[in-house]
């Protein structure tokens, strides 16, 4: 397909800015984080209509034929009235520190009756550059698929959702953005365009039933079609979201915890009412998450076994020479036994070193009477 001609200084400034984003300041920028959907000049408490979910963190990245590595997940959900239709929308992506896309998919669902509608957009980096492939389903029809590929020289500096969020993050906590900050990015419909960010300045805005100043970032999506879809997002401090909408979109997302204030360099408050006791195990999106984290550290806690190998041999090790000496004090010969280690790149036996066990104390002889 034919993108246009894209703009080199562009490309290079967006790549350059990306680069030199510090480890330490997207480390602050890795939690999750819970706002409510509600309706345009609705009062919140009253008219919730859904939930939005944000959550960043480090996680292991496996492609058939590559090592694995060590990205930040960033993952979104949304549930609630879209247009007045109940829908739900997902959205897990893998990007370096470098705020570079390696994998991303994006999955929409309109509970239309009686022909439901289901979009999802997958993207996937390769040593050529990026394929993205849509795929539609409307009720019991066939599914509809599109594909798309770009070359590495077009996606230079690009910026895809799950990077922008984390990136918003990163220029709230920084409580600046640069001027002319723009990025080559993809479309809805699949298709290179471009993003903007600017700062609208510090305001103050209602968290609950508090008030506090915040920072405001407008982000835009210019396509070539001449259309622009605007987001306006507000901040604290410390990178929360207090709210987020789309211009012209008849919901908006609200953070109404207000517990979140005195861990942004903002005021103590106290609560009106105790919280209730949660029984997470009775709340079906609550343990969805809890299956999904749990999952998430299984692949990473594998994959650093898988990488490796000496830990096994290390703990293979020290309960064949526990076993042995069956000591009085299994913390104390624990404590000695590591402590006598071989550095960590010298190959295990697998039989132990005799010669390099802890000997028991001479009160205290092995338990097995030798």
């Amino acid at each position: 397909m034919e993108s246009g001609q894209e703009n080199p200084a562009l490309t290079d400034t967006a790549a350059e800015f990306l680069s030199l984003l510090g480890m330490k300041e997207l480390e602050h920028c890795l939690f999750a984080e819970t706002l409510v959907v509600v309706g345009v000049g609705d009062p919140p408490r009253d008219k919730a209509e859904g939930q939005w979910w944000l959550a960043a963190q480090w996680a292991p990245y496996k492609r058939e034929g590559e090592p694995v590595r060590n990205c930040i997940l960033v993952q979104a959900r949304f549930r609630g009235l879209q247009d007045g239709v109940p829908g739900s929308s997902t959205l897990k992506a893998y990007v370096t520190p470098q705020l570079e896309t390696l994998e991303q998919e994006e999955q929409e669902c309109l509970e239309l009756r009686p022909h439901p509608t289901e979009k999802s957009t997958h993207m996937v980096s390769h040593q050529h550059g990026m394929t993205v492939t849509k795929t539609l389903q409307e009720g019991e029809a066939e599914p509809q698929c599109q594909s798309f590929s770009y070359s590495q020289a077009e996606l230079r500096g690009l910026l895809l959702e799950g990077a922008s969020l984390l990136l918003l993050r990163v220029l709230a906590r920084r409580h600046t953005v640069p001027p002319g900050l723009v990025f080559p990015a993809i479309d809805t419909e699949g298709r290179l365009c471009t993003s903007s960010y600017s700062a609208l300045g510090i305001q103050r805005q209602a968290v609950g039933s508090a008030e506090t100043e915040v920072f405001v970032m407008e982000r835009a999506m210019h396509t070539s079609t001449g259309v622009s879809t605007v987001w306006r997002s507000s901040f604290l401090p410390n990178g929360h979201l207090v709210r987020m909408m789309q211009v012209g979109s008849p919901t908006l997302m609200l953070l109404q915890d207000e517990s979140i204030l005195s861990k942004s360099g903002g005021f103590e408050l106290q609560l009106p009412f105790p919280k209730e006791p949660l029984n997470w195990e009775e709340d079906i999106q609550l343990c969805s998450w809890f299956l999904d984290r749990k999952e998430e550290l299984q692949l990473s806690h594998a994959a650093y076994l898988q990488q490796h190998p000496e830990v096994r041999a290390l703990l293979s090790d020290f309960l064949q020479a526990l076993l042995l000496r069956q000591p009085h004090d299994p913390l104390s010969f624990a404590a000695e036994f590591f402590a006598h280690q071989r550095p960590i790149d010298t190959p295990f036996a697998s039989t132990g070193s005799a010669s390099s066990l802890p000997s028991s104390p001479p009160d205290h002889p092995p338990a097995n009477g030798e």
